[in-house]
């Protein structure tokens, strides 16, 4: 006799060992390295940019001396409000990144890099602990696989946000990741001429 029901539950059967399977032997999702629900998002034309908080974002405005409303007087004349300081992030942000890209001659679409944005260094090492499984001995980093930016926003300048950056505009231009130590001597040589 003719069963239909059966080859449908063998059918569920084998998709959920499938799902299962898959689940349990996929990479965990370090992007964030915390959970999801406590991170706020800032989408710019070159970036994503994960923080906590918008005191996070405001001091990022303070930190970052690079591009609209970065001179001298930028303490005496710059905005209380929040949407104009959100905008100004944005364009600091992609004015640091189409420097890099200017610098090192990489000028090409590429998807946005994501930055996450921790308030301390302790929480900073606490997510490197929880993707190397070692202690943290940087200030920032770049991780390819998940094509992320990992910043302290206490411990930043313009230059840190460029070396980065640079980082990620080498091993998304070139068809070919370069050695380690030829990416670091490249992103070394924005952090120094990214003013001149």
């Amino acid at each position: 006799m003719y069963r239909p029901y059966r080859q449908i539950s063998y059918v569920f059967y084998l998709l959920v060992v499938f799902i299962s399977l898959a689940l349990t032997y996929s990479e965990p999702a370090y992007s964030l390295a915390q959970s999801p629900s406590t991170w706020q998002c800032l989408e710019t034309k070159h970036s994503i940019i994960h923080y906590r908080s918008l005191r996070d974002l405001m001091q990022l405005r303070r930190k970052l001396r690079y591009g609209p409303g970065s001179g001298i007087f930028f303490g005496l004349f710059s905005s209380a409000d929040p949407k104009q300081g959100v905008s100004e992030i944005a364009e600091k942000v992609d004015a640091v990144f189409e420097r890099v890209q200017q610098i090192l001659g990489m000028r090409k679409a590429m998807r946005p890099v994501t930055i996450n944005l921790y308030p301390n260094r302790s929480q900073l090492c606490q997510a490197y602990r929880q993707i190397y499984g070692t202690e943290c001995r940087i200030r920032a980093w770049y991780r390819f696989r998940d094509k992320t930016i990992y910043l302290n926003v206490k411990d930043l300048h313009e230059g840190i946000l460029a070396h980065e950056m640079a980082h990620f505009i080498i091993d998304n231009y070139l068809a070919v990741r370069p050695p380690r130590a030829t990416a670091e001597i490249l992103a070394r040589y924005v952090d120094i001429h990214l003013k001149d």
